[in-house]
């Protein structure tokens, strides 16, 4: 369960849906989620809702609701070191049209937490889908048409502490498990 916020069950759950689209996240609170928000302010494009804002560590596609158990299983495993990540940069993805938020300096510990966690996936059977290397950032818009500015006129400190599961839902709405 998100600290300091109210257990939820995806509708999948209640209406039976056979399959799910799952990722694994960083969630940030709502403090970060605003100042990421900000970040949008340089940005042109299809903005990313703000209650969408996060960092995908692992994302798995459609897979059996059957799979779910395991997958939180995996979730209460995962020790995730307390992490300061820093947004400092703004990049894009040229081909997807993807503007996003980034850090010039990585924490090596956000890079183990995503390596142990596609190893217990790839142990339980489940393949994290991958675009390359792993590049993490915050989605700021889509269909963006130019690449935004070098720098944030103020960086983003996030102070990490968990790593979620969230169901992707056919009206588009993110729901953390």
């Amino acid at each position: 369960m998100i600290a300091n916020q109210p257990d939820r069950t995806p509708e999948s759950a209640v209406t039976g849906t056979a399959t799910r689209k799952l990722f694994f996240a960083l969630w940030p609170g709502d403090a970060e989620r605003a100042a990421l928000a900000a970040l949008q302010a340089d940005v042109k494009g299809r903005l990313t809702p703000p209650a969408k804002l996060h960092l995908t560590l692992a994302f798995l596609g459609h897979l059996p609701a059957a799979g779910v158990p395991a997958l939180l299983d995996i979730r209460a495993a995962l020790a995730v070191p307390p992490v300061r990540l820093v947004f400092d940069c703004y990049g894009y993805f040229a081909r997807p049209r993807i503007a996003w938020a980034g850090m010039t300096q990585v924490p090596a510990e956000l890079v183990a937490l995503h390596d142990d966690l596609v190893r217990r996936l790839g142990a339980a059977g489940f393949s994290a889908a991958t675009h390359g290397s792993f590049k993490p950032h915050v989605t700021l818009a889509r269909e963006a048409k130019e690449a935004p500015p070098d720098a944030p006129p103020a960086p983003v400190v996030w102070n990490v502490r968990e790593a979620v599961l969230v169901e992707s839902l056919p009206d588009g709405r993110y729901v953390p498990f």
